[in-house]
């Protein structure tokens, strides 16, 4: 079981002592997303159940080495699987659903979503092999899911994809809002405003709790509406004589609408390149979510056989990803889109934190092609999916809570949303600022934090899930920054003397050649010496005589050089 790798992750840490009441009890324990931006799992747990809201990855920062994704501790819940009676999942976005196959290996509970979100988790699941076993449920907003004593109700909101819902939780001692990640857009391509009448009728029966986005916590105003971008779109290809190549996030089905239309109006062909592009674009034509006229819709290996002023191009990479169609466009190396001049590159997306460099480098890449590039907040080719400060605001004013958690963002943001709840009216000391793994507990006659679980990021890395900790990304950067020299030497087992060796190895500390050929001679005599030292002293123990080779060619490699390379000795005894 996967359960079994997260010990070792988080180096069997142990729980800060949770004390239960006796009687009724809500508890708020958010596993991931508090205090970053991604992974986001919140924990809804009464006496005798518990619902799970999203199970997202975030995406791996620059440092941490090899590592594909980063996904959430859920031995909490392991412990206590007896109690959990489902995942609601708000949207289908990767950081609220990326890790849905993680946790379905460990807890195979009922998941419940709108159409269009379990519609895209089904290709995710059917690669982890889990979508014959998935016990999916379709929701639609406004029905009410029994999950023991517990009530979920689904509440449509506007978001950057379709099917997007906040949820209202009934629980023993309220009812508590989720929001999900939501705005308010009044033309929202879709169709689909958010459903402010519902917001406000719990508003009136009373909310416990309400946890609430808080992502653009720190900017003013309102978000644009959708509806913009269309409108740049249009201004864009009235302009372009060239063809048009697009970047977004595959999953916003709203802009990949807006996208068809505006190459309807200007009579050009569009082409989904990349794989989630064309898996989600297929899902989303398959479900009614994307309207697209017969024999508009070509493949890439058509496109040569159309003028450039007759092509769209939709493609992935608008976070830099290594992999991605844009990506290696860039490079020259995609199979069968080579950019020339006179191509137009939009980046219809802001970079996620953590991404700015490998986006700004893919920019470079394209300007070195001497291509249009059209990207950051010029000609407002994307707006944000995520609601700002007089939303926030307004979502609030909505509800009118007795108490507030903010989540879904660094802890600036955090802070910042707890600010914007104070001026609603909410006491300060019944907004709680919390923190991955950080316990809120509810009674009828108190609220306040109550003790800690584990909040630690698991690491994913190929079919490892949990088995790359912080000692190996210490290994990895310490590699990737010094190098390492192996030294391999044969002893005799009984008296310790050398038999064969040393022998030197280097990768990542000199070229070879020269004063480096030099250095790595003085490397082997210094072993010579630090081993024939060791015999005549009497080690004979492998360990031992690997740990003083180590520690002795450390200090000499290191006031050699003043580097500090990764000294792997290998003894091997006869």
């Amino acid at each position: 079981m996967l359960h079994e790798f997260f010990a070792k992750a988080k180096g069997d840490m142990p729980y800060e002592p949770l004390v239960t009441p006796s009687g009724e009890y809500l508890r708020v324990i958010p596993l991931g997303g508090c205090g970053e931006i991604g992974r986001n799992t919140t924990v809804y747990e009464t006496q005798d159940d518990i619902i799970v809201v999203d199970a997202g990855v975030q995406f791996p920062e620059e440092e941490m080495l090899g590592v594909d994704l980063v996904i959430n501790d859920a031995s909490y819940l392991v412990e206590k699987r007896h109690k959990v009676r489902g995942l609601f999942l708000t949207h289908a976005h990767e950081d609220h659903v990326g890790g849905v196959p993680f946790f379905l290996a460990q807890l195979n509970v009922p998941v419940y979503g709108t159409d269009v979100t379990l519609a895209l988790l089904r290709g995710k699941l059917k690669e982890h092999k889990l979508l014959n076993v998935a016990d999916l449920r379709v929701t639609d907003p406004g029905v009410e899911v029994q999950a023991g004593r517990l009530e979920v109700t689904f509440i449509s909101v506007t978001h950057s994809v379709s099917g997007s819902c906040c949820l209202a939780i009934r629980t023993p001692l309220g009812t508590v809002i989720h929001t999900g990640d939501f705005k308010f857009d009044q033309t929202p391509i879709d169709g689909q405003p958010t459903d402010m009448a519902s917001l406000a009728q719990f508003g009136r029966e009373g909310v416990l709790l309400l946890s609430s986005d808080s992502t653009n916590a720190e900017v003013p105003g309102h978000t644009f509406s959708e509806s913009v971008v269309g409108e740049t779109f249009n201004d864009i290809f009235a302009q372009c004589a060239g063809r048009i190549i697009i970047t977004m996030f595959a999953s916003n089905v709203p802009r990949l609408q807006q996208t068809i239309d505006a190459a309807a109006r200007y009579d050009r062909k569009v082409c989904f390149v990349g794989r989630s592009m064309q898996n989600i674009s297929s899902i989303a034509l398959e479900h009614g979510y994307l309207q697209i006229s017969p024999g508009m819709q070509i493949r890439e290996h058509e496109l040569d056989n159309f003028r450039d002023d007759k092509v769209v191009i939709c493609t992935t990479g608008s976070q830099g990803e290594p992999t991605s169609a844009l990506v290696r466009m860039a490079v020259n190396d995609h199979r069968r889109v080579q950019l020339k001049r006179g191509d137009t590159v939009i980046l219809s997306a802001t970079p996620i934190p953590g991404n700015e460099r490998s986006v700004g480098r893919t920019i470079n890449n394209l300007f070195k092609l001497g291509v249009t590039v059209i990207y950051g907040k010029q000609r407002m080719a994307h707006v944000s999916g995520h609601g700002c400060q007089e939303e926030l605001l307004l979502m609030l004013n909505l509800v009118r809570p007795k108490y507030f958690i903010p989540v879904h963002g660094e802890y600036r943001m955090l802070v910042q949303h707890a600010r914007l709840a104070e001026r609603t009216g909410v006491p300060p000391e019944n907004i709680f600022v919390v923190e991955n793994g950080d316990v809120v507990q509810f009674t009828a006659t108190s609220a306040g934090h109550d003790g800690k679980i584990s909040g630690a990021p698991v690491y994913v890395d190929g079919l490892g899930v949990g088995d790359v900790g912080n000692v190996v990304l210490r290994d990895r950067r310490h590699l990737s920054a010094d190098g390492m020299i192996v030294v391999t030497v044969t002893i005799d087992s009984v008296d310790g003397k050398v038999l064969a060796g040393p022998d030197i190895t280097s990768r990542g500390f000199t070229y070879g050649g020269g004063d480096s050929d030099g250095l790595l001679e003085d490397v082997r005599r210094e072993a010579s010496v630090i081993m024939e030292g060791g015999a005549a002293n009497g080690l004979t123990e492998w360990t031992t005589i690997r740990e003083h080779v180590h520690k002795g060619l450390q200090k000499f490699v290191f006031d050699r050089t003043k580097r500090r390379p990764m000294i792997v000795p290998v003894v091997m005894e006869v």
